[in-house]
C-alpha cells in the first residue's frame, strides 16, 4: 500500500528529527525522554528518593529519565495497557490504571509510601478526526489527573500532556483547583506544529 503524502512528511521528519538521533546515540527508548528532562530541569518535579507514578509508560522513554532522577533510593511505578520491555528498578504493571485490579497492583506496590509526583505522556490513538482525538485526549489527561487525586501525598507534584482545544481550558482550571501552581510548558522537543504542552502542577492542596 503506497503511502499517503502526510505518512511520508512524517516519516522524512522524523528521521531527520535532531531529537530522535540524539535518543538513539544516548540510549532512549523515545525522543519524549527530553521532554521530561526539559520539564524537570525547569520546575524541579522529581529528586532522588522520590516515590514516582508513571502512566501510559510505554514504551518506556519517561520511565527511563524518571527512574535515573529518583536514583537507588527512590521509587518508580510505571503503568500502561500496552507492554513495556523491562527497564531496572522500575516496577511495571500492565493493564488499564482506572480499572480495580490494576489500580489495587499499583497501591500494592506504594505500600504506605508516599507519592511524591504522578507524570503522564499518554496520547489517544490517532483516528484523524480532530473533535473525536481531542476529546479522546480530554478523556485521558482527567483520567490521569484523577489518579493524582487519589495517590498524591500533599504538596506533591503533577505533569501530563494536554492538546490545546475543546476542554483544555477547562482542564487546566481543574488542575489550578487541586494545585497551589500551575505552569503550561512547550518542551523544546515538543514539535512547534503540535497542539501539544504540558500541564505542571505543584503543590497538591490533598
Amino acid at each position: 500500500m503506497a503511502r499517503s503524502k502526510s505518512s511520508g512528511r512524517w516519516l522524512k521528519e522524523h528521521v531527520n528529527d535532531p531529537f530522535v538521533k540524539q535518543a538513539q546515540k544516548d540510549g532512549y527508548r523515545s525522543r519524549a525522554s527530553y521532554k521530561l528532562i526539559a520539564l524537570n530541569e525547569r520546575d524541579k518535579l522529581i529528586k532522588p528518593g522520590m516515590l514516582v507514578i508513571d502512566l501510559g509508560s510505554a514504551p518506556g522513554g519517561w520511565s527511563q529519565v524518571a527512574s535515573k532522577m529518583v536514583g537507588d533510593s527512590g521509587k518508580l511505578i510505571a503503568s500502561d495497557i500496552l507492554p513495556m520491555d523491562a527497564l531496572p528498578d522500575v516496577d511495571f504493571i500492565q493493564g488499564d490504571f482506572t480499572e480495580e485490579s490494576v489500580f489495587d497492583e499499583i497501591m500494592a506496590v506504594i505500600a504506605d509510601r508516599p507519592v511524591d509526583v504522578v507524570i503522564s505522556d499518554m496520547a489517544p490513538n490517532i483516528s484523524g478526526v480532530n473533535s473525536a482525538d481531542q476529546a479522546g485526549s480530554i478523556y485521558l489527561i482527567e483520567l490521569a489527573l484523577d489518579m493524582a487525586q487519589r495517590v498524591l501525598k500533599p504538596n506533591g507534584s503533577f505533569v501530563a500532556k494536554a492538546f490545546q482545544g475543546e476542554g483544555y481550558d477547562e482542564f487546566v482550571q481543574l488542575v489550578r483547583d487541586q494545585f497551589q501552581n500551575v505552569f503550561i510548558r512547550k518542551p523544546e522537543a515538543s514539535r512547534a506544529r503540535s497542539r501539544e504542552v504540558y500541564v505542571v502542577g505543584k503543590g497538591f492542596k490533598g
